[in-house]
């Protein structure tokens, strides 16, 4: 896995994840990258220092405590909206985001688990997916 910084046209910065760099780049070929602020699909590679090994822990991104409240709450919104309107299907999202895209399945959203392969092939012919925001972490009772 390859992880790029990228923004928009309109200057938001984001992250994506990649399986390398042909992967980005098919996917920029097709149109298959857009800005998840604005929806823009204007969105391009930013330069990024290298991730190197070291003694230090990584825990992500040096964010404001506001900012990083703030993108946990929308991620936990966007968490609990997939999960309230869309259908589960578990391990078989695969196939079912294949049959929906093929029409053999009603067009509907779904969610569920797949492996790294599986998203790949779906990727490749075109079917479109996205990870679902992680759980938001478990308050920690004091005693």
């Amino acid at each position: 896995m390859i992880r790029y910084a990228l923004a928009c046209a309109q200057g938001h910065a984001f992250e994506g994840w990649f399986a390398g760099s042909d992967d980005y780049d098919d996917q920029a070929a097709r149109g298959l990258l857009s800005c998840p602020v604005c929806a823009s699909a204007e969105v391009g590679k930013q330069i990024m220092a290298p991730a190197l090994a070291g003694s230090r822990r990584r825990g992500g991104p040096d964010l404001p405590a506001p900012a990083r409240a703030a993108m946990m709450e929308v991620m936990t919104k966007v968490r609990r909206h997939v999960e309230t309107h869309f259908d589960y299907v578990g391990d078989r999202f695969a196939r079912e985001a294949r049959d929906i895209h093929e029409g053999r399945s009603e067009e509907r959203g779904i969610y569920g688990e797949a492996s790294r392969q599986e998203v790949k092939a779906l990727a490749a012919d075109g079917i479109s997916v996205a990870p679902l925001p992680p759980e938001p972490p478990k308050k920690i009772e004091v005693n």
